[in-house]
């Protein structure tokens, strides 16, 4: 029998968020009561709230929104590398002895555990590896933190790598509990015709 793995953070509105982005909220537009027979709600997030996938139009104004995006990277052979202590960046030597005949698909988890309150404190993707993958055939990557830059970056390097390397790419994943090996990802943004990100039910299935 084949295992789960769920790598998407539960979404409430207690989930962390970048400063200055939208929370998530929801409300009630209809409830169960007298005359009422169904509950319906309404939700105000940012799509980079939880498991994401970012799309290019989130660093370029004029690149294609995610739901223009073929959705082939985001289904198939995957690979999750542990890179725990790396520090503020991950770089080649973090992932290069786990790559030999590696899947186009890879995600680093660099946290031992996912902290409940946002901090700013969390490795992202040194440019460098980013190329170091694309140049292996990687075609998307993802990792355990909220975003492949620093907090702090105003030029977002990394994501101009992905940009320039047509990379896509999965940020906040749930990697906790989640061994270092092979897996098939199925991780499927919503076809969101004008968003800059999706949210995504990201799973691991253990390999046949």
């Amino acid at each position: 029998m084949q295992t789960l793995w769920d790598i998407s953070p539960p979404v409430n509105a207690n989930s962390p968020v970048f400063p200055g982005d939208t929370a998530y909220s929801q409300r009630w537009s209809a409830q169960i009561g007298p005359g009422v027979p169904v509950n319906v709600s309404a939700l105000t997030l940012s799509p980079h709230v939880g498991a994401h996938a970012d799309a290019p139009l989130h660093y370029r104004a004029d690149a294609p929104a995610v739901g223009a995006l073929a959705l082939e990277p985001y289904l198939g052979a995957c690979r999750v590398i542990h890179a725990l202590d790396c520090g503020a960046l991950v770089r080649v030597h973090d992932v290069a002895d786990a790559m030999l005949d590696a899947p186009p698909r890879v995600l680093v988890r660099t946290r031992r555990r996912t902290p409940a309150l946002w901090s700013d404190d969390f490795a992202a993707f040194a440019p460098a590896t980013l190329r170091w993958l694309a140049d292996r055939g990687v075609r998307l990557v993802g990792i355990d933190t909220p975003s492949v830059d620093p907090a702090d970056s105003k030029t977002l390097d990394s994501h101009q790598v992905l940009l320039a390397r047509d990379l896509r790419v999965l940020e906040n994943l749930l990697l906790d509990d989640v061994p270092a090996g092979d897996y098939e990802l199925i991780a499927l943004p919503l076809r969101l015709t004008t968003a800059d990100a999706s949210p995504v039910r990201a799973v691991l299935r253990s390999l046949p």
